[in-house]
């Protein structure tokens, strides 16, 4: 039991007292009893009721009051305007942990959102931690606490095991794990966090994380609050080896309007909220049924070693389509190794190709073929996981027990192996292939989406600087009712940390700078100061400076309009290449001027025409949620068209910024694209370190940064134009 974590008397109670208890057990206020009892929950349940002595055959009291003993936990199922008395009268009685199930808050009107607050502000006072309003309740399954109205429950026993789930939306909870019971999924627990207007999701995956009972973790939100909580939490996770597979609600942009229409939340920056998630180790399911499949493979199968996997099937054209499949999910499919391919070939002599291997129909000719072949397979491979494709065998319940048997051998000998059945099956099969700790799909498609989400799961742990998150890896997460964020002093969104080295403890300070937009030399002065490089450049203020500044750096050279009120200089012609001589720069500088209109000049930068290369853009984002993330982009096509662009938490470490770059898909430009050279991917790599370094130092008055282009050669990089843009009142 995760006896030290301050949510845990919402899960493991001794007691529970239910406001606003029903004697009708189909009600709302009577269906939370009716599951406990069913349930064979032992603890005492106390009902509150100021009408009936009694309320489901169990002693019934007028008020908390006039209970005899304390009770760890209370559940408030009263209409909306006496929820407030009813917390009230839990402070009183020294009741620490409650949930708010009914509905009428924050989700409907002003009103609403008015007696939201006043909830909130009471539990504050007091130390109380709050789920809810309008919340589903919790499920635990071990210890028989159902303290929910899920109409869910009505036909359905969940079945303890390692899965939970914490969820915003009730509606959302209750139909994933409705659908988990239907396919025999274990279950562990259970919370639906509703409005939040204090536990939220991230402080249960955060508990989850800790939790002895759990070993997969599935979370759906709606919106995001603190994402330094939710980053944490994440890691947290990461480091105690536990898959968070997570779905979020409202990635499109309507999506996003209903999402803070149905909880107040706002849906935040789905790209950044991606790559958040793929850098804390976790995994992004885009329907249930996927996160089920993700699941299903944690919880029932080994922690894959490494992404290799190995295809053995009796049709050709399914072993094809899920290779297909595996490379598109970043699963390596081998080719085989000379000897394994002999030994396989000499056993079943009409298979064909290496990996996948074809059995054929006739493998029904090999006694004990399909089990035999595939330990030939694991025998002599590194690979983590093997698929095998059986057609609709596991349909014969009378042919398919013998071949089971083999394979259930195989799974004893190799416990670290993922053996992954696929095919049509009757459910007498499934059950007993699952009783074996194997697993079966009957769609090809979904059995390697859900190896891949495994594999990937790892890969990206095992990424991660889990030292530097580890050291506070199971302290609590700072909650709402922490001293500091009631009075509105949370830290800084990027101090969670990242995985990346820490940003300079004495940040590099510009001279200070009016308004909210640096010009571009104001932008590369400061730049320059964390490393990124420049080319020699004049700012000159009447044309026989520039003429002198050209004739210093060599001709051809180019001439740029500087103005802070013009950050897209092309749009009014503002930059002239390849001006030859004197008078071509001369001509440059009035041209420039009278194209600046009235807008506020600082002068014409003149430079020296930069030698050829690849033009990449590097950015900051500041975004309300996560803090500082680092961009990076090829220039030009890809990321105007394409949006070929890739997002990472700063600060960040070289290898980190060696995967930023990595995982943007026209990347493989730069390290020599059928028959280029190389380009000093090395030295695009420090500019982003020390751009994120940037990025952090100024975390609190940034809103953004522009490097475009930032010119990558074989010889280094250097950056061509930059745009720094402050928050107001930055």
């Amino acid at each position: 039991m995760n006896a030290g974590h301050p949510l845990q008397p919402f899960f493991d109670p001794r007691s529970v007292a239910i406001i606003g208890a029903s004697s009708d057990p189909d009600k709302l206020g009577g269906r939370p009893i009716r599951f406990l009892r069913d349930a064979g929950y032992t603890g005492r349940i106390f009902p509150i009721n100021p009408k009936s002595d009694t309320v489901q055959g169990l002693k019934a009291y007028p008020t908390l009051a006039d209970v005899p003993q304390a009770i760890d936990q209370a559940l408030i199922i009263v209409p909306a305007p006496g929820a407030l008395d009813a917390l009230q009268a839990c402070i009183a009685k020294g009741i620490r942990h409650v949930q708010v199930l009914s509905s009428g808050f924050a989700e409907e009107d002003d009103e609403g959102r008015e007696r939201q607050r006043a909830l909130a502000e009471l539990a504050a006072a007091h130390g109380v931690r709050l789920i809810g309003p309008n919340c589903l309740g919790i499920v635990s399954v071990h210890n028989r606490f159902y303290a929910t109205f899920s109409t869910a429950l009505e036909a359905l026993e969940p079945r303890e095991g390692g899965i939970s789930f914490a969820t915003q939306s009730g509606a959302f909870g209750s139909c994933a794990y409705a659908q988990a019971i239907q396919r025999g999924l274990g279950i562990a627990r259970i919370v639906a966090t509703g409005n939040e207007a204090d536990v939220d999701v991230a402080q249960c995956i955060d508990f989850l994380a800790a939790d002895e009972k759990t070993r997969v973790i599935c979370a759906a939100i709606e919106g995001c609050r603190d994402g330094d909580a939710l980053r944490r939490a994440l890691r947290r996770a990461a480091a105690a080896g536990k898959p968070v597979i997570l779905m979020k609600v409202g990635t499109s942009s309507r999506g996003q309007v209903a999402a803070a229409t149905h909880t107040g939340a706002v849906a935040g920056n789905d790209r950044i909220f991606d790559a958040v998630v793929r850098e804390c180790g976790a995994w992004r399911a885009t329907t249930i049924e996927q996160m089920l499949d993700i699941a299903y493979v944690c919880t029932q199968l080994a922690k894959p070693a490494n992404n290799r996997a190995g295809i053995l099937t009796v049709s050709g054209g399914i072993g094809v389509l899920m290779t297909d499949d595996a490379e598109r999910l970043g699963v390596d499919i081998p080719v085989l190794a000379a000897d394994v391919r002999r030994r396989a070939h000499e056993l079943v002599p009409f298979a064909i190709g290496e990996n996948p291997l074809d059995t054929t129909a006739q493998i029904g000719a090999v006694k004990n073929g399909v089990p035999r072949l595939a330990e030939v397979l694991l025998q002599d491979t590194d690979w983590s996981t093997l698929c095998i494709y059986l057609a609709q065998i596991p349909c014969d319940e009378k042919r398919f027990p013998a071949m089971l048997e083999g394979l259930a051998d195989l799974r004893r000998r190799y416990p670290d192996r993922l053996i992954v059945l696929v095919g049509p099956y009757s459910e007498r099969m499934r059950t007993d292939i699952e009783a074996e700790g194997l697993v079966i799909f009957s769609d090809p498609g979904r059995a390697m989406a859900a190896v891949g989400a495994a594999c990937g799961m790892v890969a990206r742990r095992c990424a991660m600087d889990l030292d530097e998150c580890g050291a506070d890896a199971h302290a609590p997460v700072p909650t709402d009712s922490d001293e500091a964020v009631r009075a509105g002093a949370g830290g800084s969104a990027s101090q969670a940390g990242s995985g990346g080295r820490k940003a300079s403890a004495d940040p590099k300070v510009a001279p200070p700078f009016l308004g909210t937009r640096l010009d571009e030399v104001q932008a590369k002065q400061v730049l320059a100061q964390y490393g990124l490089p420049m080319l020699d450049e004049t700012l000159c203020t009447d044309a026989d400076t520039a003429v002198a500044a050209a004739r210093r750096v060599g001709f051809p050279v180019v001439a740029k309009i500087v103005s802070a009120d013009i950050p897209h200089k092309t749009e009014i012609g503002g930059v002239l290449l390849n001006l030859k001589d004197e008078d071509a720069v001369r001509s440059a500088y009035a041209l420039l001027r009278q194209r600046a209109g009235q807008a506020p000049v600082s002068g014409v930068l003149i430079a020296p025409m930069c030698a050829p290369g690849t033009e990449t853009i590097l950015g900051v984002h500041v975004d309300p949620l996560f803090g500082p993330m680092v961009m990076f982009g090829l220039g030009g096509v890809a990321v105007e068209l394409y949006q070929d662009v890739a997002f990472a938490t700063a600060p960040l470490s070289e290898a980190r910024a060696k995967a930023l770059v990595g995982s943007v898909r026209a990347s493989r430009l730069l390290d020599g694209w059928r028959g280029q050279a190389a380009l000093d991917v090395p030295a695009l790599v420090r500019a982003l370190v020390a751009l994120s370094e940037l990025a952090y130092d100024w975390r609190d008055v940034l809103a953004g940064v522009d490097v475009n282009p930032f010119v990558l050669r074989q010889d280094g990089g250097v950056c061509l134009d930059a745009l720094i843009t402050l928050k107001e009142g930055g």
